[in-house]
């Protein structure tokens, strides 16, 4: 069987979004970013939905959401950090195509994210930008808790210290090689 949407999961600032455009374009499917999706549906920010609504809230409507974009053919669908954290989220994904873990270090993630306001998980209690130290501690401890979920990928894919080119060109032949396109 032909695969026809894959999904990219990862902790926030892997590079699912970035790799997820670029392999689209080559494969000359759709990109779609679950959580432009949800904002879009919701007419909210991520962030203005953890906290009008609080993760609970965030995850079902999330859910929603997955459900109909898992229906969407040609299309490689970038989830959200905490997308593939959920076992009927895992299921939902697993029944409607094949799915890719970019992976990444914490100190590559904070890298990346280290002047982004807009990530409700990267920010303390009180809202303010975390530490370095502060940082790389919750990454590492959101990654422990998240891994043996994103593990349940059909392939795990590491993306550290490489240059996107490189990235995209090795993931690409993996995709024809693997997943039938």
């Amino acid at each position: 069987m032909k695969c026809k949407r894959i999904f990219l999961t990862g902790f926030m600032g892997s590079g699912k979004s970035t790799l997820g455009q670029i392999i689209a374009n080559t494969l000359g499917w759709n990109f779609i970013d679950l959580d432009k999706e949800i904002e879009k549906k919701v007419g909210k920010s991520i962030t203005d939905i953890f906290r009008d609504e609080g993760e609970s809230k965030f995850r079902s409507i999330e859910s929603g959401v997955l459900k109909q974009t898992s229906k969407l053919e040609d299309s490689i669908i970038a989830l959200g950090g905490g997308t593939f954290t959920t076992d009927e989220n895992i299921s939902i994904i697993k029944s409607s195509g094949k799915s890719i873990y970019i992976k990444s270090k914490p100190e590559d993630i904070y890298v990346r994210l280290r002047f982004k306001t807009n990530r409700p998980l990267f920010q303390g209690l009180d809202q303010r930008i975390l530490s370095k130290e502060e940082a790389l501690q919750k990454i590492s401890l959101l990654m422990s808790a998240r891994e043996p979920f994103y593990s349940k990928a059909d392939i795990v894919f590491s993306v550290d210290n490489s240059d996107v080119g490189k990235v995209v060109d090795l993931l690409i032949k993996t995709i024809y090689k693997k997943f039938n396109i």
